[in-house]
């Protein structure tokens, strides 16, 4: 059984009340990991994950899927850069527990599911609220317990010079101070009415406030700015990602309305 889960792109954000959650703004985009699930050659093994015809460790996917319990095998395909900042962790989990769900008829409601990937996820070390925003597609304002969705349907143009360990980021208490101030207060002051546009200046702000800018993003965010855009950095990830710009940057994709499904 195949699966699809879209990527996200976490403009901005914040520790929440709830001590494995976060609060932000994020946005689902249209590239993400499709998930095909099947019965493992042997019942009695772990969980078995390849990502491209490659077999891998992918802990947070192995840990759905043993807390599922069930023999599984997850071929899963990345149409986006893994530990970039597109939550790419957090597709591929939701991605294979909708997957198993509909392959082993384990009649598990979809909220059951979302909150057992998100488990998996912060167990893992590898995110605090994308499968969230993976869940419902679109531009997402708030926390896993009540956020606020907009439909948008801005294309998103983006590139990506290189990973940062989103555990190393989270463990670091000095960075996640600075988040925690100018996380809240820029998600505090964004308007009822957002726009992607908007969402995305703000971010720029939050990112250099936090000292996370590496020079390659400074400069992409400037060649954008050049040509008539707004960028930001993807969080967490040395990528950029961009609006009100055509062929500036790498990759184009869209926002992803609707959230993960069966394909």
């Amino acid at each position: 059984m195949r699966a699809f889960a879209p990527g996200s792109v976490t403009a901005v954000f914040a520790p929440a009340e709830t001590a494995d959650q976060s609060k932000g703004a994020s946005v689902a985009i249209a590239d993400g990991v499709v998930a095909d699930v099947t019965p493992h050659d042997d019942p009695r093994a772990d969980p078995l994950v390849t990502v491209d015809g490659e077999r891998t460790d992918f802990d947070p996917v192995e840990r759905a899927l043993r807390k599922l319990d069930v023999p599984a095998r997850a071929d899963l395909i990345a149409k986006i850069p893994i530990g970039r900042g597109f939550g790419a962790s957090g597709a591929a989990t939701l991605a294979a527990v909708v997957a198993a769900n509909a392959e082993f008829g384990l009649d598990r409601s979809r909220e059951q599911l979302v909150e057992l990937a998100h488990r998996a996820e912060v167990e893992a070390g590898t995110g605090l609220g994308d499968v969230f925003v993976q869940n419902r597609g679109g531009l997402v304002v708030g926390d896993g317990g009540d956020p606020r969705k907009y439909e948008r349907e801005t294309p998103i143009e983006y590139a990506s010079f290189g990973p940062i360990a989103t555990e190393e980021a989270l463990a670091d208490e000095d960075l996640m101070a600075r988040v925690a101030r100018e996380g809240s207060a820029t998600i505090d002051a964004l308007p009822d009415d957002l726009s992607l546009a908007r969402l995305t200046r703000d971010s720029w702000q939050f990112a250099r406030a936090i000292g996370l800018p590496t020079e390659a993003v400074r400069e992409t965010v400037a060649e954008v700015e050049s040509a008539g855009g707004v960028a930001s950095m993807a969080m967490v990830g040395e990528t950029v990602f961009a609006v009100g710009v055509e062929g500036v940057l790498d990759r184009r994709t869209e926002v992803c309305s609707e959230g993960a499904q069966l394909r």
